[in-house]
């Protein structure tokens, strides 16, 4: 009779969880595939996630067709590509967006952005674009600090992306970053050049 009553309750068990998951959602199974392992003496382990094959699927497509882009326009010493917990971040050096101290978007500009913009353009990804400098302070009438020079970078980027590539607005952030994210040392003037630049940021 014990041995019947055991067998009755895990069938009764396992119909109630059938029926829980005649509809099931990625969070109802995580819940589900819990309640078993924990009930049958095992540490729950889920290591499937379907999301995440997606989104190493799409950060693959894109890495791979803005490396190609790179390739095709010669674009190696001027654009470099790193992925990192962000997502890609796409690293543009001052030589090919501005002139030095200046945030004005110019013809060679136009080029590089309107190049960018038709690959990512196709990715539903949240973009942020990222203006930098080098520690060099700068003091100008219409840029007293560094700061003001990073954030016009980036904001006169963000705007061309949206107003003349078709980049919706709603995917679209931006910020300053001054001096304060290098990515190489400002001990010389080759190593000062990585550091003024604009990045921008396709977002997991």
């Amino acid at each position: 009779m014990l041995t019947y009553a055991d067998l009755i309750t895990l069938l009764l068990g396992l119909f109630i969880i059938l029926y829980a998951i005649s509809n099931i959602d990625s969070s109802k199974y995580k819940s589900v595939v819990a309640a078993f392992d924990t009930y049958f003496g095992r540490q729950a382990v889920i290591q499937t996630k379907p999301e995440q094959k997606f989104i190493n699927t799409v950060k693959d497509r894109l890495s791979d067709e803005l490396n190609k882009l790179i390739e095709q326009y010669n674009y190696s010493n001027s654009i470099q590509l790193e992925e990192n917990e962000k997502g890609i971040t796409i690293h543009i050096l001052e030589d090919i967006l501005f002139g030095p101290g200046n945030a004005d978007i110019n013809e060679v500009s136009i080029i590089v952005l309107k190049r960018l913009a038709n690959v990512i353009k196709d990715f539903p990804n949240d973009i942020r674009i990222e203006g930098h400098t080098d520690n060099i302070p700068i003091s100008t009438q219409k840029y007293p600090s560094n700061w003001h020079l990073s954030v016009d970078r980036a904001l006169n980027t963000a705007y061309y992306l949206i107003k003349y590539e078709g980049i919706p607005p709603g995917k679209v952030s931006i910020v300053g970053y001054s001096e304060y994210h290098p990515i190489a040392s400002n001990d010389s003037p080759a190593t000062r050049a990585k550091n003024r630049r604009v990045d921008i940021v396709i977002l997991k």
